[in-house]
């Protein structure tokens, strides 16, 4: 199971890390411009806020296991991603943009896997 719970978290990390990038290194305009409509509904200071948490917590998911410092981080990395997923999911719902939920929640579920995992059977801590 820990084996599992590495490869998700790295999974998510590198989906997170590409993503939250994306959102601090280009312009609102030209991530509208790409498809993403959902940023038309936010401030730029917002968009460049919701890429820093996707990044913060990609780090988050992997560094404080692989130092071993504080791997408590872990599970609440994968807590905020699975916050992140919930919003961003209303957000798709309120804009009629179902594909896009779909990913929300597949991205939500394997959030919570780990969360669970490094809360409780294969915490760090034990």
């Amino acid at each position: 199971m820990n084996v599992v719970l590495w490869i998700i978290a790295g999974l998510l990390a590198a989906a997170f890390v590409a993503a939250g990038a994306m959102k601090l290194i280009q312009p609102k305009e030209k991530l509208a411009a790409a498809g993403m409509g959902y940023v038309e509904d936010f401030s730029a200071g917002a968009v460049k806020a919701i890429g820093a948490l996707e990044v913060l917590a990609a780090i988050g998911l992997i560094l404080p296991a692989a130092l071993d410092i504080a791997p408590v981080l872990v599970p609440m990395a994968a807590l905020g991603l699975v916050l992140l997923m919930i919003g961003a999911a209303i957000t798709h719902l309120r804009r009629g943009e179902s594909q896009m939920i779909v990913i929300n929640l597949v991205l939500l579920a394997l959030a919570a896997v780990v969360a669970w995992g490094r809360f409780g059977p294969e915490s760090f801590t034990g």
